[in-house]
């Protein structure tokens, strides 16, 4: 019998790997990795003989089925090899760890968790927003954009609209206009702050910030990878930024850095 972990592989830098992550992939056998893994991650620390399989996930095109994947994880680790599930971000947040989990419990296979950075919190520190501030924010909310299948849209934001002073939003983007029209409805100021940060920790972030009331148009050129941050924490970014700096330096071309 061999075994499986489901490794978090972090926000895109592929320096943000945790020591334990880079170790693990080190050691395996197989590697199932996803589309918004960063594969110099690959090219550092896989072995020459790893066999590597891509799963990667867009909207409305995947390139295997989550069941297909679960299927792999138990069958190579009956084969006695040592698989990596690699997820980007944090393998329990949003990344459907959770199934993957139950389904080797079921088939009684061994597993780790290895927690990586997600871009919940990545993505809004290299853009210089802290999710909570002593005087401005003592909660936040790591929500998803998507709501489940049966859940009305409007139901789940009025909810959210009296939630946690920050909110975190993963794969937001495309529902943008809706998400900003219910939280204003239910409660939300329409001059609450909200910057939307394309491929956070990369030389390829954008950030764009503006308003519940301006910024579905100032992002509508933006599409997934995407984070969210709503919440008056936003406004502290003009003087914390400083990412834009460093990756202007490290680059040939600077990144695109709107509001």
């Amino acid at each position: 019998m061999g075994k499986v972990y489901l490794v978090g592989a972090g926000p895109g830098d592929p320096d943000l790997i945790t020591v334990k992550g880079a170790k693990i992939i080190g050691q395996s056998d197989v590697i199932l990795y996803d589309r918004l893994v960063n594969e110099q991650l690959l090219e550092d620390y896989a072995p020459k003989q790893a066999e590597l399989i891509y799963c990667g996930k867009r909207p409305d095109h995947h390139a295997l089925k989550q069941e297909q994947i679960n299927q792999l994880l138990w069958q190579y680790a009956r084969q006695g090899k040592v698989v990596t599930r690699l997820k980007g971000g944090d393998p329990f947040i949003f990344g459907r760890g959770g199934e993957e989990a139950l389904t080797l419990g079921k088939h009684q296979i061994p597993f780790e968790i290895v927690p990586g950075i997600t871009s919940g919190s990545a993505a809004p520190a290299y853009a210089g927003i802290p999710l909570t501030h002593r005087q401005i924010s003592s909660s936040v909310a790591f929500v998803s954009g998507v709501t489940r299948k049966g859940d009305t849209g409007e139901a789940y934001w009025e909810h959210l609209a009296k939630g946690a002073e920050t909110l975190c939003i993963y794969m937001g983007v495309k529902n943008l206009p809706d998400i900003c029209h219910y939280l204003i409805k239910y409660g939300r100021d329409a001059t609450t702050p909200i910057a939307v940060i394309h491929y956070g920790t990369t030389q390829a972030q954008q950030t764009i910030t503006g308003t519940l009331h301006t910024i579905a148009t100032k992002a509508k050129h933006l599409k997934n990878p995407s984070m969210i941050i709503i919440g008056e924490v936003v406004r502290l970014r003009e003087q914390i930024k400083w990412f834009e700096g460093l990756a202007y330096e490290a680059s040939e071309s600077p990144i695109a850095v709107i509001g």
